[in-house]
């Protein structure tokens, strides 16, 4: 089957799961969160349907935007600053009687006037929290030959009572249709969790999210998936290629360590469908004749003139005479004075370590060092 993928809308979630990150996300989305030393999470899902063909993308925001507005710009880097399609922002209350949203229905509500004048007749649906590589084409290409209604993209393994915690778990027959549908359920093992992106018909999309909201109904999950899994034919696409689900500090920390594995980021970083993002100029890394630098990400405008093992360095970190960071991820322009010694940290944005100081902690639960600080 030949589809057009000119004949879909893509539609991404920046702020969705916000609550899940703690004070990363005080003053960002969820989307705009740094990640692999040069990237936000926007871009995995943008740059996914980008390559798939893609040509006209809504993002849909809540609050604290500015830095993903300054990040997206013109939409260029991702070759969608076009006359037809293109990058579109779509903020709150851009529908009349839409409100600030409190979940996926009543933000969908809130973009529906921008959804009704699209000519796509299906819909791409993806929140930001899945760092992959992923191609859209087949999956649009099941559903349309399946027939379904929705299609869920999933993946079965072996799941943490941990990770299944903030998963929605889909129960399904040889034939991979959705018999039933658990939210957020106390169980560990294998089993098939949504991975958050959905397919689904334009015009029925549009039904959906205006019999929902008109019944005060807030939760896609809950109240469509679960709700209506008895009344639509809904499917689940197995997904079997690498990918992370960032769902807390934690596996946040896991993901981007995942990615020092050159296994795992040749799985993310293909020549031909590159993850695209905003391009700043920097001088190249900087390297003292003493420092020593092991199995770590090391972005352009960084300084290292100390040890650095096992680390994601963002654009503009600086590393310190004698200072060791071991096991860590450090956002834009973080200093790390002389002699400073850190392990299993984050800091984000502009912190500043002073001299000697020692901060560690543990791969389960690593250091979280907010914008701005200076210890």
């Amino acid at each position: 089957m030949n589809v057009n993928m000119g004949n879909v809308l893509g539609l991404v979630f920046a702020n969705m799961h916000d609550m899940t990150m703690g004070e990363m996300t005080k003053h960002r989305t969820m989307g705009s969160i740094l990640f692999g030393g040069r990237y936000r999470l926007i871009d995995f899902p943008l740059s996914n349907m980008v390559n798939s063909g893609i040509t006209a993308v809504g993002v849909i925001t809540k609050s604290n935007y500015q830095s993903l507005l300054d990040h997206l710009g013109s939409a260029r880097e991702w070759d969608l600053a076009r006359k037809k399609g293109g990058l579109y922002i779509l903020p709150p209350f851009g529908n009349e009687g839409s409100v600030l949203y409190r979940g996926r229905i009543e933000a969908l509500y809130g973009a529906l006037s921008f959804i009704k004048h699209q000519s796509a007749e299906y819909v791409v649906l993806s929140d930001c929290d899945i760092v992959t590589n992923m191609d859209y084409k087949p999956i649009v290409e099941q559903h349309i030959k399946s027939g379904a209604d929705i299609t869920v993209v999933s993946h079965t393994g072996n799941f943490t009572s941990e990770e299944i915690a903030l998963s929605t778990v889909l129960n399904t027959d040889d034939e991979k249709n959705v018999k039933s549908v658990l939210i957020m359920p106390e169980l560990s093992g294998t089993c098939t969790a949504s991975l958050n992106m959905f397919v689904i018909k334009k015009d029925l999309l549009i039904d959906l999210v205006q019999d929902s909201f008109a019944r005060g109904l807030l939760s896609f999950e809950k109240d469509i998936l679960q709700g209506k899994v008895n009344e639509l034919k809904i499917m689940a696409y197995e997904y079997t290629g690498y990918f992370s689900k960032i769902s807390g500090i934690s596996s946040y920390f896991t993901a981007n360590q995942l990615l020092l594995d050159p296994e795992n980021a040749s799985k993310v970083y293909l020549p031909k469908k590159a993850i695209y993002t905003k391009i700043r100029d920097n001088a190249p890394a900087k390297y003292d004749l003493n420092c020593e630098v092991k199995n770590s990400l090391i972005a352009d405008g960084c300084i290292i003139e100390g040890e650095v093992e096992n680390c994601v360095l963002f654009r503009g970190v600086k590393v310190g005479k004698g200072a060791k960071v071991k096991n860590c991820i450090l956002m834009q322009d973080s200093v790390v004075g002389d002699n400073a010694e850190m392990s299993y940290v984050i800091t984000d944005k502009n912190v500043t370590v002073g001299k000697g100081r020692l901060l560690t902690s543990s791969p389960e639960y690593p250091m979280y060092v907010g914008k701005g600080a200076s210890l």
